[in-house]
C-alpha cells in the first residue's frame, strides 16, 4: 500500500471505511485478493506477494482490517525481515502483544507504517515514528509513504474528497464503494511547489505525486475498499490495474461478520 485514505465513525451507517491504493512494479508476482489461510491458522481476505510473501492489506471475516506502507526514504534500505508479514500479525495479536515485539524488533524492517482499523478499537505504528504506537479515535485519516497525516498533497487531496463522499453517503454499501473508486483514479500530479523532498529526486517525487500512478513499469495496482456497516455487513471491492492504468480484474465480497 502506498496510500490509504480512513474513516472511523464519519457515517452513523458504516463506522469504518477504508480506501487505498497499492503501487508496486508490474512485473512484481502477485495473487490478486482471495480467501487464505496464514501459517498461524488465520482465514483472511488479502492480495498475496509472490516474492517476499505475505501482504499489504488483509481483512478478517469480523471486519478487522489491517495495512502497512512503506516509509519512502532517500536510500534503499532492506530490512531482515518483510513488511508484507505485518498486516497478518497485527490481524493475529492484539495490541498489547504486538507492539512490544515491534519496539523491540524495530531495525529488522525497513521503514513502515502499521494500521490496525475496527469499529471498536484501532491503532498506528511506525518504527520511523519518534513515539511509535498510537490508538485511533473518530475522525478521517490518510497515509502516504511518511507518518500519518504527514500533509502530501496527494495524501490531502484524497482524503478531502474521501471524507466528503463518506460523510454524505447513504445506507447503501454498492453505492458508496462506486462513488470512491473513481476518487481513488486520480492522476493529476501536484504542483511541484508543494511536493515533499524525500531525497529521490525531482522527477520522481513528480511521477509519484498523484494518488493514482500511471507508469510503464512501475504504477498503482490495486485499488481496495472496504467498509463495514453498523449491521454488520462488510463488503470489499478490489480493482486491479496494468500499465498505463488499464483496468484488469474486478472483485467484490460481502458476507455478515
Amino acid at each position: 500500500m502506498c496510500l490509504i485514505a480512513f474513516a472511523i465513525g464519519q457515517n452513523r451507517h458504516f463506522p469504518l471505511v477504508v480506501a487505498a491504493n497499492r503501487d508496486e512494479f508490474f512485473r512484481r508476482p502477485t495473487a490478486l485478493m482471495d480467501w487464505w489461510q496464514t501459517g498461524d491458522g488465520q482465514r483472511v481476505l488479502a492480495g498475496k506477494d509472490l516474492q517476499s510473501g505475505g501482504t499489504w492489506l488483509a481483512i478478517r471475516e469480523d471486519g478487522r482490517v489491517a495495512a502497512v506502507t512503506n516509509v519512502r526514504e532517500g536510500s534503499r534500505e532492506s530490512g531482515h525481515q518483510t513488511r508484507g508479514e505485518l498486516p497478518i500479525a497485527a490481524l493475529a495479536e492484539t495490541r498489547q502483544t504486538l507492539q512490544p515485539r515491534l519496539d523491540s524488533n524495530r531495525n529488522r524492517y525497513a521503514g513502515f507504517n502499521l494500521v490496525s482499523l475496527d469499529t471498536a478499537e484501532s491503532w498506528y505504528y511506525s518504527n520511523r515514528d519518534a513515539h511509535p504506537g498510537r490508538n485511533l479515535f473518530r475522525g478521517s485519516y490518510g497515509l502516504s509513504n511518511h507518518l500519518l497525516q504527514t500533509p502530501w498533497p496527494k495524501m490531502l487531496r484524497l482524503r478531502s474528497a474521501f471524507t466528503r463522499c463518506v460523510e454524505s453517503a447513504g445506507n447503501q454499501s454498492l453505492h458508496l464503494h462506486n462513488q470512491l473508486l473513481p476518487l481513488l483514479k486520480d492522476s493529476t500530479p501536484a504542483p511541484d511547489s508543494t511536493l515533499p523532498d524525500t531525497g529521490v529526486g525531482l522527477d520522481t517525487e513528480r511521477f509519484l505525486s498523484s494518488p493514482f500512478i500511471v507508469g510503464e513499469h512501475y504504477g498503482t495496482r490495486a485499488t481496495t475498499l472496504v467498509s463495514v456497516a453498523a449491521d454488520g455487513e462488510v463488503r470489499v471491492t478490489e480493482q486491479s490495474w496494468s500499465v498505463g492504468g488499464q483496468a484488469l480484474e474486478k472483485r467484490e465480497f460481502r458476507w455478515q461478520r
